[in-house]
């Protein structure tokens, strides 16, 4: 699995910025990557060093169209901790 794929999107959400203001960066990404492999393509994608890496999978939820009942899909969110003095330039708008 190549370094590009692995991260798939930023999460961008309430609880994803203040996290951000921690150091904590919140990415969706690809169900077989692990710990490891997350933080080696944190690392050679925006040329950070993280600090830690924590995974979890987020259940889909349940919905309805047109009286049919279904589900979102289940993925993979990875919060990356980077030292203090350390910022991804492109979450910051620089």
């Amino acid at each position: 699995m190549n370094y590009e794929s692995i991260l798939i999107e930023p999460v961008l959400s309430e609880k994803a910025n203040i996290l951000r203001e921690q150091g904590k960066y919140v990415f969706k990404v690809d169900p077989r990557a692990n710990k490891i492999e997350i933080k080696e393509a944190v690392r050679r994608l925006f040329k950070v060093h993280p600090v830690s890496c924590t995974v979890m999978v987020v259940g889909g939820k349940p919905k309805r169209l047109r009286n049919r009942p279904g589900h979102t899909s289940t993925w993979k969110k990875a919060i990356v901790r980077l030292p203090k003095e350390e910022k991804i330039a492109v979450f910051e708008g620089v």
